[in-house]
């Protein structure tokens, strides 16, 4: 079973919080899976392993709930993600260096967060960033879109624009990889 950080599960969940608003952070909860639910109610540390499922379930629910059902709202979770959990010391780089500097501290740190794949990141001659997740153990949309809006608003934060950002590869499509590409203006 796939695990990830407690941090990238409760960035999801203060998301919810302070976007949405302490009711609905309720609503959520109540319409989370039993399991989920249990995992809630001791209150997970920030790095602790939690089962993936456990972010997948938040991710769907709040996207049904808050989005359009189409997890679009999962590359907005993302983008919030990245702005609020960062530590400071990277956002140093985001406004004095390169956003491929911080993907690749980011693909280096990918066990760090989660004990399954790995993270491959590339600048091509146009300049579009690619990040590539390889061997994931339990792919899923929701968790592509999430860490395209982080891709993205890191990309913003360093003081670019990005006129695309895209699925280029996936493996619930039968890629062997899921490539996430951003274009730069």
């Amino acid at each position: 079973m796939a695990q990830c950080k407690g941090l990238i599960l409760s960035s999801r969940l203060r998301y919810v919080q302070e976007v949405h608003g302490e009711q609905n952070s309720q609503r959520l909860t109540r319409e989370l899976t039993p399991e989920t639910q249990a995992l809630l109610e001791r209150r997970v540390l920030p790095h602790e392993w939690v089962p993936f499922s456990t972010f997948i379930d938040v991710n769907v629910v709040a996207d049904r709930l808050f989005g359009k059902g189409d997890l679009a709202l999962c590359r907005e979770m993302g983008a919030w993600a990245a702005t609020a959990t960062l530590p400071r010391v990277f956002r140093f780089f985001y406004r004095f260096g390169s956003p491929m500097f911080l993907f690749e501290r980011a693909a280096k740190l990918w066990s760090a967060h989660y004990d399954t794949g790995r993270m491959e990141t590339r600048r091509d001659d146009e300049g579009a960033v690619h990040l590539s997740i390889y061997d994931f153990g339990a792919p899923h949309r929701s968790h592509c879109l999430s860490v395209l809006g982080w891709c993205v608003r890191s990309i913003e934060m360093s003081g670019a624009k990005v006129h695309s950002a895209m699925e280029k590869r996936c493996r619930l499509r039968g890629d062997e990889c899921c490539e996430l590409v951003a274009n730069r203006t």
